[in-house]
């Protein structure tokens, strides 16, 4: 019915703003005369009536007094009101003076009169707005069947979210509190609403039903914001976050821009401080080149690497439509950084040649690889032309090119691999760091070993969101599964970071935090869609796949790893691994990844290139085995 109820026209909100002050002058008149109705001219007070219909008529005309929706009357509304009745009560006064002085009979109001008339006026205009408002509040919330909702964050933006709430007649919200860590803010009142401290929270969630809760604050930090959806799960709240300020139109938002808690907020951490003045210095007026640039890695070190103002930045891709997608968001940055988007695999000397050769890079990023374990398990040889050959292309051509810094970005995987995708990686870290060793060139070989990114294409998260959005079941490898997991834009600034402090050969490692059971995540996710895990939800073990690991090492411990100047970026120790004739045998490598026949032949290479890659769930377990059987051979002889 609310709904369905029309605004009231403006002129209809006119005339009764006239009414109710010519009613307060009569009751004004009353007051002045002591209530005594005989001491009363009714010519006089007719004719004082039709003068300040005709004044407030002009004012509020002016002031536009008329013009807000009753129902959604605020401060604004009052200062209106209160701004078009001080001018009526001036105008009112200087004609009683201009009369008085005359000794004219025209008008004349005493000054206790002029004075009770504008109160009255301001506190009836005012009254019957506030009462059409909290009406409207009362049948909304009580008679609609509301939902009960409590706002995290007593400031600006919180009293803009209650006020949003309460505009939009479909959201049948009852807002009972707001929350504030602030102490100094605890028992105070907004616009009618308590504020509760947090430690408050879970008492006000036992007594009182609760349906939603909104966080309005801006910067939480991320272990409250982890904290705070912890308790509302348990006591099973929605948990809903405003838009950020810039998304706000026109300083509004709406509440169709509230958007439901995000897993990958409750996984950050706080903000990375970084030395930007070195890699400021670096970048500034250099040609950069980032291969895979349009990648979940390559196309955040390509934005965040344009605030750095390079000279030009040449992104390269072998997927056309991530990289013509890339080129329409960065061709509206305007940025004043020349871009240059080059169509291309690292896997191709000649393009590769072609693209050094065009734009000659002082700075590479490569992040050109593919991740995807159990894919790589099924297609050995792709994992090794595009991670090790691919990476050995670039890396050549950077010292024949005069590159000043090569930043490639490698994997946790590659720490003790147990998969074909983690023994690619690690012989491309090798290839980079024997490449570093010697002095004959000027290129600084730097690489940079992390965990898995949240958000990135293919990731865990993106997989449950599409299992949940489809009633399940929600998969999960095994029950007890761990991962570590960094931001994108985290994960991307280390790595910028740490192609700016290193000195070549180093291998860095990245503090990840504490690594996060998966079935946990699934589980949370699942909460946080509103159902029931095990009930709404199902989750389902499917085993390991192949080569996976229960558990990604990343030798950050301080056993294999000293520090930097960044907390969160260490140097892993593992001494360099040197390969003899490592041109000769890798040519073997990649002569062996073009024969699908000998399929089986370049992985059992791969091992012994890299001894410590143990298969894991894989058909290359029966290469260890033989191993096994030949070392066991070789002892007993």
């Amino acid at each position: 019915m609310l709904q369905r109820m029309n605004i009231v026209p403006r002129w209809i909100i006119f005339l009764i703003d006239i009414a109710v002050c010519n009613v307060s002058m009569v009751f004004a008149y009353l007051i002045g005369h002591n209530l005594d109705f005989e001491l009363i001219s009714v010519r006089e007070i007719a004719a004082n009536l039709l003068v300040l219909s005709g004044i407030n008529s002009l004012v509020f005309l002016n002031f536009r007094s008329y013009a807000g929706i009753v129902r959604y009357t605020g401060v604004q509304d009052a200062v209106r009101v209160s701004l078009s009745l001080l001018v009526s009560a001036v105008v009112l006064a200087l004609l009683s003076l201009v009369t008085l002085v005359n000794g004219s009979t025209f008008i004349i109001l005493p000054a206790v009169t002029l004075i009770i008339y504008t109160l009255c006026s301001f506190l009836g205009l005012i009254s019957y707005r506030v009462a059409v408002k909290y009406s409207f509040s009362y049948l909304r919330n009580v008679k609609l069947d509301p939902k009960f909702v409590v706002i995290y964050g007593a400031g600006e933006s919180g009293l803009a979210t209650k006020r949003v709430l309460e505009h939009d007649l479909t959201s049948r919200v009852k807002v009972l509190a707001y929350v504030d860590d602030n102490p100094r803010k605890s028992g105070k009142v907004i616009d009618g609403i308590k504020i509760i401290d947090f430690s408050d929270i879970e008492s006000l969630f036992k007594s009182q039903h609760v349906d939603e809760l909104i966080i309005s604050a801006f910067s939480v930090p991320p272990s409250r914001k982890a904290e705070l959806v912890e308790i509302c799960l348990e006591h099973s709240i929605t948990v809903l976050t405003v838009p950020p300020l810039d998304k706000w139109i026109n300083g509004q938002f709406s509440k169709k821009q509230l958007q439901s808690i995000r897993i990958e907020q409750l996984l950050e951490r706080d903000p990375i401080q970084l030395s930007h003045g070195e890699l400021y210095n670096q970048i500034k007026g250099k040609r950069v080149l980032v291969t895979g640039g349009a990648g979940s890695i390559g196309s955040e070190i390509v934005r965040q690497l344009l605030s750095y103002q390079p000279a030009s930045l040449v992104v390269c891709d072998q997927a056309e439509t991530p990289l013509h997608e890339l080129e329409l968001e960065l061709s509206a940055t305007r940025s004043g950084v020349k871009l240059f988007f080059f169509l291309g695999d690292v896997r191709n000397p000649h393009r590769m040649r072609e693209l050094f050769s065009e734009f000659h890079p002082q700075v590479v990023y490569h992040a050109a690889a593919y991740k995807h374990v159990p894919m790589m398990e099924q297609s050995p040889a792709e994992a090794v032309m595009t991670n090790v050959a691919g990476t050995k292309l670039i890396a050549d051509l950077s010292i024949t090119y005069k590159v000043q810094r090569f930043v490639m970005v490698s994997t946790d995987k590659a720490v003790n691999p147990t998969n074909v995708m983690g023994a690619s990686k690690r012989l491309a870290e090798i290839y980079v760091q024997q490449l570093s060793a010697h002095g004959t060139h000027q290129t600084k070989f730097i690489t940079t070993r992390f965990g898995n990114v949240l958000g990135s294409n293919g990731s865990v998260i993106l997989r449950f969101k599409d299992q949940i959005a489809k009633g399940g079941p929600v998969t999960v490898t095994h029950p007890n599964i761990i991962r570590y997991f960094m931001t994108i834009p985290e994960a991307t600034q280390l790595v910028l970071e740490a192609g700016s402090m290193g000195n070549g050969g180093e291998i860095y490692v990245f503090d990840m935090g504490k690594p996060v059971p998966i079935v946990d995540l699934a589980r949370k996710m699942i909460r946080l869609s509103g159902m029931v895990p095990g009930i709404d939800i199902e989750i389902k073990y499917t085993g390991l796949r192949p080569g996976e690991k229960l558990y990604e090492e990343l030798l950050n411990d301080a056993e294999n790893t000293q520090p930097t100047h960044h907390q969160k970026i260490l140097i892993a120790k593992n001494a360099a691994v040197h390969i003899s004739d490592i041109e000769i045998v890798y040519q073997r490598l990649f002569t062996l990844a073009q024969d699908a026949s000998t399929q089986l032949e370049m992985v059992s290479l791969m091992k012994e290139l890299v001894p410590e890659f143990i298969s894991n769930n894989s058909v290359y377990e029966q290469l260890d085995q033989q191993k096994t059987r030949l070392v066991s051979i070789n002892k007993v002889v």
